[in-house]
């Protein structure tokens, strides 16, 4: 038997059991970058909730219809960043770092500078402010 829990719930619950376990899973170079991140992500949105989102970490706005900033994952060759937006990373000059239209790519030797995560996670967030996403 399983309960069924309000779709508020899920909103507003810590999800931080989740994203240590995610961790928790990876070899250890990609576990070390990513908690680095985390913490980095953290103290540059500190009053936002951690929480997983399209099978990955990341942090999103405050309140019940909080939209995501910024989501990270491992993979097999690289680390990613993901401002859950297809529009924020071609705005920004992520040389040297591969990039997609939706993220950034790294490796644990070579992890993201604090000047080019801090552009991102701006850009993003003044993408929210501007209503990117609100259907209208």
């Amino acid at each position: 038997m399983f309960t069924l829990w309000p779709a508020t719930v899920f909103k507003t619950r810590p999800m931080s059991t989740e994203v240590d376990a995610y961790l928790a899973a990876l070899p250890l170079d990609q576990r070390e970058a990513l908690t680095k991140l985390r913490a980095r992500l953290k103290a540059l949105l500190p009053d936002h909730l951690e929480v997983m989102s399209y099978a990955m970490p990341g942090l999103r706005q405050p309140g019940p219809k909080g939209k995501m900033v910024i989501g990270y994952a491992a993979f097999a060759k690289h680390l990613g960043l993901y401002p859950h937006s297809g529009t924020v990373i071609p705005l920004i000059d992520c040389t040297p770092f591969k990039t997609s239209k939706s993220g950034v790519l790294f490796t644990p030797d070579q992890p993201l500078p604090d000047a080019l995560l801090e552009m991102i996670i701006r850009a993003r967030q003044a993408e929210l402010a501007a209503g990117y996403g609100r259907k209208g």
